[in-house]
Parts: structure tokens; C-alpha cells; sequence
């Protein structure tokens, strides 16, 4: 846990420098420079999360460390705190102060700190063990291993932000082609509702991702203890359940699109933003359930300890097809052709995907016991 913490540290003030060093370059690899005003919004709004990054890493971090302890409650109200407190300070700092994006980066950034005084916190209240300065002292042996059990989820992460990067610029490239978005100003228009799908697909994934992580350390003692029926019962209620929440979340972009547009503040005198809004929604959002599926995969396989079959179906999804069909489809296809993209890379994920599911099963099926 020492070791840990100070890696993150050390990591994140790594980062929040190399932010702030390049943050031009990093906001127009991420479509950021589509007009004067979205790179400014842009800028005022990257200088003040980049300085909280060490603050979201931190809590970050020792979110699960807290769940191991054996506190998943307190590792949950850390986390909703800050997150109340940003909902809180938002329209506070951003219409009664008038700070504007300043106002909505700084209230990001208290929610962060804390989160992180929270941590801070337990860690001196621990449960299972007792802290102290020796700990802190970093050990090649443990580094490594933390390195290597971290290394997938890091893979499967940044593997996603580079599919977001080369949607966002071809985005922002084929927007400027277009007969309409092609003009000042509607120009803000695609990343904008682009933006806002995307939100509300984490939303969705976050739900995934939420439960399948409940099952990673059920899977754990499970294979531990040689019941693989229990690991495959369980296989089968994650696929079903994060199956389920696709189809209420497809039914809820099909039928209720406008109120989805709402929620996130896109209102807009202008009916090009609704229109395109509409048409995003719909179809970059059509296989969602797919998506559900995919990604509940990808982290049962890891749970199962196939850190290998897991990191190469992410880097595949998001890499190969995400980035792949990302920079290929607009050239046929234009501004829509990126929206196709998600879907398509989806279907074509799901199909890897099944072969594994079969291959999973099989698997758990070995040295069971007919009776068992």
C-alpha cells in the first residue's frame, strides 16, 4: 500500500506537469481547437483540473485499497461526497460567482481534494493494518508487481482514450467539410452533442463496469477453491444482467432523446443542434447492448486471471476498430461516417467476444463434477 501511494504520487505530479508544459497540443489532440471560443473554454477549464490531478489520482487509488481494508462502504461515501460537493459548489461558483468554466473546473477540483482528505483519512484509521514511515520506502520487487497486475486495466484505458482522440479530430475535420457545420457558428455543434453521448455512454458503462467488478472478488475466491460451477453460474447472471441494462438503456435513448438532450444543458435556438443531436444518439448508441456485453467481458476474463485474452479484446475494440473505422468510415461517409463507427466497432467486438464466452464456458465445465 506505501509503495502504491507513492507511485500515484509520483506519477501524478508527473502528469500534472507534462498537462500544464503541453496543454495546447494535448486539448488539439483532442479536438479542442474548433474555434477561437472552444479553445479558450477549453484552456480555462484544463488549467484547473490538470492542477487536481494529483487530488483525483490519490482518491482514486485508494478507493479499492479502502474496499480491500474491508470498508466498501467508506470507500463508497468518499467517493459520493466529493461528487455531492462538485454538484453543490457547481452552480454556485458558475451563476452566483460567475466564474464561468473556472467555476465548474474548480468545483471538479474541491470534490477531488475531498475525496482525497477522506482517503487520507482512513489510511491513518485502517483496519487491517497499521502504516508507518518504513512503509512508504519504495521496494523494486513490489513496484514491479504492481506494474505488472495494474499494467491491463492501463492498457485497456489509454487504448480508449485514443479511439476518443481520433473520434474527437475526425470530428472536428469533417465538421469543417460540412455544408452547415461548416460555418462559425454552428461549428461547435458535432463536438458538442458528440460530447454529450459520450457522457452518457460512460454513464452506462459505469453501471456495467460497476457490476462486474462486484464479481471479481467472488470469481477470485471461487477459482481459489476449485468451484468453477459457481464461477460459470455467476458468468451467466453478469451476462444477462449487463444485457439487460443495455436493452433499458437503449430503450431510453430511442424513445426519450429530446429529455436526454435536456438533462445536459443542450438547449439551442438553433434545430441543426437537435437534428444532429437526434441523429447521434440513435445511432451512435444503437448497439449498446453490445457494448454491455463487451465490456462485462473483458473484465470477468481478468478476474478469471486471463489479464492476456482481456487486454487484447480492449486494445482490439478500441485500437483496431474503434480507432481503425474512426479514421477509415469518414472518408465514405463523412460527419456520419464517425458516428457509425461506435456501433460497428461494437459488432464486430461482440463476435471476439462470443468465441471467448463459448471458450469460457468450456473452460468452467472441465472437472466439474455431473453432480456438482
Amino acid at each position: 500500500m506505501g509503495n502504491a501511494i507513492i507511485m500515484v504520487v509520483a506519477s501524478s505530479l508527473v502528469l500534472t506537469i507534462l498537462y500544464l508544459l503541453f496543454m495546447n497540443q494535448i486539448l488539439a489532440m483532442f479536438g479542442g481547437t474548433v474555434n477561437a471560443e472552444t479553445f479558450q473554454h477549453s484552456r480555462e477549464y484544463f488549467f484547473y483540473i490538470a492542477l487536481g490531478v494529483p487530488f483525483y489520482m490519490f482518491g482514486q487509488s485508494l478507493n479499492p485499497i479502502i474496499r480491500s481494508d474491508g470498508s466498501p462502504k467508506f470507500a463508497m461515501a468518499s467517493t459520493l461526497a466529493g461528487a455531492v460537493l462538485n454538484i453543490i459548489l457547481d452552480p454556485i461558483f458558475i451563476f452566483i460567482f460567475q466564474w464561468g468554466m473556472m467555476g465548474a473546473a474548480v468545483a471538479t477540483v474541491i470534490g477531488q481534494i475531498a475525496t482525497a482528505i477522506l482517503a487520507v483519512w482512513y489510511i491513518l484509521h485502517m483496519k487491517l493494518v497499521k502504516p508507518s514511515k518504513k512503509d512508504f520506502k519504495l521496494n523494486g520487487s513490489i513496484c514491479r508487481k504492481v506494474f505488472m497486475l495494474g499494467i491491463t486495466s492501463f492498457l485497456s484505458q489509454i487504448s480508449l482514450v485514443a479511439a476518443m482522440a481520433a473520434i474527437n479530430n475526425m470530428i472536428r475535420k469533417y465538421g469543417a467539410l460540412d455544408a452547415v457545420f461548416g460555418q462559425e457558428e454552428y461549428a461547435q455543434i458535432p463536438m458538442a452533442v458528440v460530447g454529450i453521448v459520450m457522457k452518457f455512454f460512460q454513464i452506462i458503462i459505469s453501471i456495467v463496469i460497476g457490476m462486474a467488478a462486484g464479481c471479481i472478488p467472488v470469481v477470485g475466491y471461487n477459482m481459489g477453491a476449485g468451484k468453477k460451477n459457481r464461477v460459470r453460474e455467476l458468468f451467466t447472471k453478469l451476462l444477462v444482467a449487463e444485457a439487460l441494462v443495455g436493452c433499458l438503456s437503449l430503450f431510453i435513448v430511442e424513445l426519450f432523446t429530446l429529455q436526454l438532450i435536456g438533462i445536459f444543458g443542450a438547449a439551442n435556438e438553433s434545430s441543426y443542434y437537435t437534428d444532429f443531436a437526434l441523429k447521434a444518439f440513435r445511432i451512435y448508441l444503437c448497439m449498446i447492448v453490445l457494448a454491455c456485453v463487451n465490456k462485462a467481458c473483458f473484465i470477468f476474463l481478468q478476474a478469471m486471471g486471463k489479464a492476456m485474452e482481456s487486454t487484447m479484446l480492449s486494445m482490439v475494440r478500441e485500437i483496431v476498430f474503434g480507432v481503425g473505422f474512426a479514421l477509415l468510415l469518414p472518408l465514405y461517409f463523412g460527419l456520419d461516417g464517425v458516428l457509425y463507427s461506435m456501433p460497428l466497432s461494437d459488432s464486430l467486438t461482440f463476435i471476439i467476444t462470443l468465441f471467448l464466452i463459448t471458450a469460457t464456458y468450456r473452460e468452467l465445465r472441465q472437472g466439474v463434477p455431473v453432480n456438482d
